[in-house]
């Protein structure tokens, strides 16, 4: 029983970790070009996505070689291309923005 009240605690404690609010530096993308993720780091990737971004495009963040959804569009459109830090919460593959700064 203890051994099952301590697993328990345990996952909850790691639920909550990665709940966390956190600083993150990646890019703001188009889902299509984050698709190959080396395309996002390299030149040049900013126009592409910021017409992209432009055309309707969902946009996402990458950082660390991992594409998240992001949950609010808005607070992202204008960093389409750039390379950016957020502060917010990942739930599953979705950030959950607080804000943003270059």
């Amino acid at each position: 029983m203890t051994k099952l009240v301590f697993a328990v605690l345990l996952v909850l404690s790691l639920l909550a970790f990665t709940a966390a609010a956190a600083e993150m530096t990646g890019y703001i993308s188009d889902a299509k070009c984050a698709k190959d993720v080396a395309k996002v780091e390299s030149e040049g990737h900013a126009g592409c996505a910021a017409a992209c971004a432009k055309k309707g495009a969902a946009l996402v963040f990458v950082s660390d070689g991992k594409v998240y959804k992001v949950d609010d569009q808005a607070k992202v459109q204008e960093h389409a291309g750039h390379k950016v830090a957020i502060n917010g919460k990942v739930e599953g593959d979705t950030l959950k923005v607080d804000s943003v700064k270059m």
